[in-house]
């Protein structure tokens, strides 16, 4: 009777694994084959946070632009706050994430490292919370493979149009307008800081009305931005 339970139990763990094994497959090959089809430029991806509000009747404003009707400098403060090496990098920044290692080795705060690719694949793919560490396992990969197979620029033209501004507004253009009533085109050098500076946590923060201390941020990002020279010549 004990042998036989043993059996079962071991023939549970089995099926599991199996099942494990092939949602990690799902996980990698059905992004695979969309990346390649979101490559052309008039393909409009969503993310799943996006699917999640129309599955949960939500619904939510996101206009899509081309990167070339999204202002310079909101590009080059999102570069320049969010993924300083993103022209140079292929899809992982690898001396950031050593550093991150090293640091998560030696017992301290671990601290993101997340490249621009490695947000838009996420975005695209992934999950939100929980397990972030197991979430990093499919990141990485797939972020060197979108770099592979998309330019630096539609990887960005991707990310700025799918990215969360606030609860329900999703891209660059649907952000401009809701907080600052103008079109992405025509956003000021403070007006594109203080969006970027709410990426990170944009249900939360407020562009529109921020704090003292996401303005001190937002003047840190523009000056930044101000100076991004070569750091965004992928870009032009």
């Amino acid at each position: 009777m004990a042998s036989r339970r043993t059996g079962r139990s071991r023939g549970r763990a089995r099926t599991w694994r199996r099942r494990a094994l092939g949602i990690a497959a799902i996980l990698l090959v059905l992004p695979a084959v969309l990346t390649i089809l979101y490559a052309p430029s008039f393909v409009h991806p969503v993310s799943t946070l996006m699917v999640k509000d129309l599955v949960t009747l939500r619904g939510y404003d996101r206009r899509w632009v081309p990167l070339e009707d999204v202002a310079p400098v909101l590009l080059h403060s999102v570069v320049m706050s969010e993924d300083g090496q993103f022209c140079a990098h292929r899809g992982v920044d690898l001396a950031e994430l050593k550093v991150v290692i090293d640091d998560a080795m030696a017992g301290e705060q671990p601290r993101g490292a997340s490249t621009i690719t490695m947000q838009t694949v996420k975005n695209l793919y992934l999950w939100q919370r929980p397990f972030g560490t197991l979430r990093k396992l499919f990141e990485l990969p797939l972020a060197v493979y979108a770099d592979l197979v998309l330019s630096k620029r539609r990887i960005m033209e991707i990310y700025v149009n799918i990215a969360e501004w606030g609860p329900g507004i999703y891209g660059i253009e649907a952000a401009a307008q809701h907080h600052f009533g103008r079109s992405a085109k025509n956003l000021t050098r403070r007006q594109a800081a203080l969006l970027t500076v709410t990426l990170p946590n944009p249900i939360e923060r407020d562009p529109a009305r921020p704090s003292a201390g996401l303005r001190r941020l937002a003047a840190l990002i523009e000056r930044r931005a101000a100076t991004a020279g070569a750091y965004v010549d992928c870009l032009r």
